[in-house]
Parts: structure tokens; sequence; C-alpha cells
């Protein structure tokens, strides 16, 4: 396969190499239709894992994760890497050194990341939602009525990932990983919260293989703002929720207790279509998630979990939006439910972005399956 990646590209409609279909809404980098990835998996996931190998290749990641019998276990997160001697594990940031493990990033010392200030209010997806932006949990987890205008998020974005998305908005994370820079401690990342930064927020790439540095942050800064200048500082995590379910009941309780949430993308609920899109598969994420059910009744006053996904054309539509809503709300139907625009990028930069009928009618069926706080996020994005 040759084609061009990360600049979006208008292309005629492209065809199925499985069952033959010619439309817009298959992506041809893919090289498979959404509908046979689900219906037939056998067939059509070798085309879409092609797509993973020539992704990852071009930033020297592992093809898939290893699982070498003599290799040792990471356990960071869903995958599970077996690393074999002088090799790294699928996120990058693990190599095998010698019969022990070397992280070249993710512990409390060093962090793959870059950062900067994001004004309050922001565009994050639980913004609809959160303290910072609307004044829920009012005066315990924000000091103002409304937004807090004159504040900043501290903005953290982690530079690897447990995922291998051909869709990713955020693609420019792999340059990260490939030249494992710019490196920032816990401690070094803490200081950047002054008494402007009421809140931070890590996102990537992913947190999920970096949470030790994440959580240490969490902690350093936390008591910083209550010592420094008796302040509030929340705690949010975005994330695919793929990570070891230790980490995430520590940064659950982070969160919790500081009025921050955790926000999970759940971007498919089809495992063969996690694969095909992702590269690896979901069940951990949404194992995790019913997990973090538990959390969510107790604070009310402001949701402590949120959930997203991604409406890709095609590929992610409303059977998928309508089951990934009922898995949730048979969790809780209060949980809050933001189903973003798609805008064509990286990989599958051959798709169409969102449409307002596959937007409103994803809506609809997310609330027919029981969810009671469900939005349509980057309507801008939305076509005709």
């Amino acid at each position: 396969m040759n084609y061009r990646i990360f600049e979006t590209s208008k292309t005629p409609p492209s065809t199925c190499r499985v069952c033959g279909k010619q439309s817009p809404l298959v992506s041809g980098n893919l090289g498979v239709c959404g509908k046979c990835i689900v219906d037939n998996p056998d067939e059509a996931l070798p085309y879409a894992l092609k797509a993973h190998k020539l992704s990852r290749a071009k930033f020297n990641l592992p093809e898939t994760p290893p699982k070498d019998k003599n290799g040792i276990l990471c356990g960071n997160c869903v995958n599970n890497c077996k690393i074999p001697p002088g090799e790294r594990g699928y996120c990058g940031l693990v190599e095998n050194r010698e019969g022990k493990l070397f992280r070249y990033a993710g512990t409390p010392e060093r962090g793959l990341l870059d950062w900067y200030y994001d004004p309050l209010p922001t565009n994050c997806v639980a913004s609809w939602v959160c303290p910072g932006c609307t004044s829920s949990g009012f005066p315990k987890y924000t000091n103002k009525r409304g937004p807090e205008y004159g504040q900043v998020n501290l903005a953290v974005f982690y530079g690897a990932c447990s995922f291998d998305c051909l869709f990713c908005q955020n693609w420019h994370y792999r340059e990260n990983t490939s030249k494992l820079e710019p490196i920032l401690s816990a401690k070094k990342l803490a200081e950047k919260c002054t008494k402007r930064v009421s809140c931070i927020c890590y996102f990537g790439g992913d947190p999920a293989v970096q949470m030790p540095h994440s959580i240490k942050t969490a902690e350093i800064a936390i008591e910083k703002a209550k010592t420094e200048w008796n302040g509030l500082m929340r705690i949010c995590w975005e994330t695919n929720g793929s990570m070891n379910w230790a980490v995430l009941e520590k940064a659950a309780q982070l969160a919790l207790n500081s009025g921050g949430n955790i926000k999970f993308d759940l971007k498919t609920w089809s495992e063969p279509l996690n694969i095909a899109l992702c590269g690896v598969t979901n069940k951990r994420t949404l194992k995790n998630f019913k997990k973090m059910g538990k959390y969510f009744e107790q604070r009310p006053e402001t949701p402590l979990l949120v959930a997203s996904t991604l409406l890709i054309p095609g590929y992610v539509e409303v059977e998928e939006v309508q089951k990934i809503a009922a898995f949730i709300a048979d969790i809780n139907p209060e949980i809050p439910y933001s189903l973003l625009a798609f805008y064509p990028k990286y990989i599958m930069n051959d798709l169409p972005t969102t449409s307002k009928k596959l937007a409103l009618e994803s809506a609809e069926a997310a609330k027919k399956a029981g969810l009671k706080n469900v939005k349509i996020g980057n309507i801008h994005l939305l076509s005709d």
C-alpha cells in the first residue's frame, strides 16, 4: 500500500476489498468497509492490519503488541506486552534491556509530554458538565458562579499511546514517541501550577501508558494549591481507558476528591471494529468503564465519569452508538455522553466529515437507549 498520510484530502468513492462496495464512506486507505469489519472480520481485518503496519513503521513502533514467550511482561495497559530482549513494547516507552524493563518515560521522574495553559472556559470534552466551565459543584469544587474566567487549565499532552487509531485527531503525538522528547518530571510539571491554574487535564496521545507520572503530578499539585494559596486543583483525565485497574482506581480517587472527572473515549462497541480502527481490543476499556460506574453515584453534584464517541462516517454510526449508549445506560443513565464530529486526518483522511444528519440520528439513538444527558460536540465541523 502506498498512500499519503497526515494531510486531509478529497478522493472519489473507494472500494471495499472484501465485498466490493463502492462509496465515499469506504476509506480506501483502510481498504475495507465498516460492515465487513463487523460482519466478516476474518476476511476484513488483515487489510486493516496492513494499514496499521504502515502507520507504525513510519515512527519505528512495533507492528503489534509483542507476545514473546521468553519476553518480560510490562502490564501497564491492555496490551500486556511480553517484550523480547532488545525490543520495545507497543507504546514505544518500555524496553527489555538485558532481562530488565527500562522505562524511557511514564515514571514520576520522566514524563514524555508537552504542556500549555488553556484559558477557562475551555473546549474540553466535558466542559458542558465541569465545575470550571459551568460552576457545577459550587462552592465545593469551584469558587465562582459561572465559568472561571481569568483562570486556566494546565493542559498536559502525553506523547505516547496504547492504541494506534488510524483516524487520530492528534496523530502528532507519534513524533514525540519517535524522538522520546520532550521529557519533564512530575515535580517540574507540578511547578507549572500557579494560583491561576484551577485544574489539570491529561490527554494526548493517551495518559494510559504514563499513569504513574500523571498521578504523582496530581498529588504534588493538589498539595501545592492547598498549602501555597489555599485553593482548589481539579484533576481530569481524557483517555481510551486501557490502563490497568490499579492505577485507574488511584486516578478515580484523585478526580473524585478534587472535583475533576475522567472522560472515557468509547471509540467502538464492536471488538473487530476497534481492532481495525485502533489496532487493539476494546475489552479492557469497556470493563474499566463499567467498574468506574460505582464512583459515579458518589458525587452527584458534578459528574465524575463522562463518555464520548467520535462519529466516523461509514464506521462508527447510529447502530454502533446505540450499542455504546445502551451499555452506558445500563451502568447509569445519568452519565453524560458526548458525540463528537469527525474530521479527516492521518490514515483515514479520505473520508468526509460527520454530517448533521448522522449526528442528530446518533444523538436520538443514544437517548432512546436510555441516556438522559447527551450532547453533540464540535458542531462547527458538521457538514450538510
